[in-house]
């Protein structure tokens, strides 16, 4: 059972009441905080503010959650609108403070420049004196030059260019065409005369990942399948076994094309260990709160291919089967 920290005194008591009720969830369910995150398609640290009550949760995670805990969706949802409309109310409060203090700081700003260097620029102005007005005797003033008109611009020899290119590729065009009809000049086709190429295969055209997911095949092995995006919805068990009081799953994704395996209510210390063709990752359950771990990935096509083995604290072992 995870161990939580207590939780913020400044909380709603809507959003307190919501977040407690998520973690007797998890605590009820006998998993970590890590295999909810994947179970649900959440970031841990995404759950890590949730069940803290220091974000609010989107309505996609209280129903997956639970999916996963079992737990009754009409009422956790209730609850859900009841901590939302919270949250709701402390963001308007919030913004209403940002609000009253930016203009209590404006009009003081205001007050100050009024009483300063604004007067100073008026009496500047106050100060000019007429400017002198022409006398018979003085000279009337040249008038300026007017700027010259610039130069049209060459719209003709645009207008010629485009006009032969495209007469330039008309006659290539004609050409070709009458090349390709003319054949050999023998009667005969030269398309016909020449032996057809023994096809070969292509490769098939690579298509795009989904958002999120940032690896596939090879290029997954090694890596978290949690932060590469190919665990949630997008993996299956394809594999399972107990050991003790633990369960051994094989995890497969499709999009990913990669396996990984992944411990739950095991104990600390205790390990897991995925195999595909004679390579391996392994994980271990770390001291503290969690109950669970999962290994890296391993590059596989199909997921029956990938064995999955725990090792207990106790000695125990098992593997599932293929």
């Amino acid at each position: 059972m995870p161990g939580w920290k207590a939780l913020s005194d400044e909380l709603d008591p809507d959003v307190r009441a919501f977040a407690e009720r998520l973690r007797r969830l998890v605590d009820r369910s006998g998993l970590g905080v890590s295999a909810v995150a994947e179970r649900t398609g959440h970031d841990r640290s995404a759950w890590d503010a949730y069940l803290g009550g220091s974000r609010p949760v989107p309505r996609n995670a209280v129903v997956a959650l639970a999916e996963v805990t079992g737990a009754d969706p009409g009422d956790l949802a209730a609850e859900w609108e009841r901590a939302e409309r919270a949250w709701a109310r402390s963001d308007r409060r919030e913004e209403t403070l940002d609000r009253d203090g930016s203009d209590g700081s404006d009009g003081s700003g205001g007050s100050d420049r009024s009483d300063g260097p604004r007067d100073d620029r008026t009496m500047q102005i106050r100060r000019l004196e007429p400017a002198p007005t022409a006398t018979a005797d003085s000279p009337p003033p040249s008038p300026s030059p007017s700027p010259s008109p610039s130069p049209p611009r060459p719209r003709r020899t645009l207008l010629l260019y485009v006009t032969a290119t495209l007469g330039a590729l008309l006659v290539v065009t004609a050409a070709l065409l009458l090349v390709d009809l003319g054949g050999t000049g023998d009667g005969t086709d030269d398309r016909a005369a020449t032996p057809p190429s023994p096809t070969t295969p292509t490769a098939a055209p690579s298509t795009g990942l989904p958002a999120g997911v940032k690896c596939a095949g090879p290029g997954c092995t090694g890596r978290d399948p949690e932060a590469m995006g190919c665990g949630g919805p997008l993996a299956t068990t394809v594999a399972r076994t107990h050991v003790g009081t633990a369960l051994v799953e094989v995890r497969h994704s499709e999009t990913c094309a990669a396996a990984w395996a992944r411990i739950t209510g095991a104990a600390p210390g205790d390990t897991v260990t995925v195999k595909v063709a004679g390579a391996t990752r392994r994980a271990s359950v770390p001291e503290g709160a969690d109950t669970d771990a999962y290994t890296p990935m391993l590059a596989v096509t199909a997921g029956p291919d990938a064995t999955a083995c725990a090792t207990l604290v106790d000695g125990s072992e098992t593997c599932t089967a293929n």
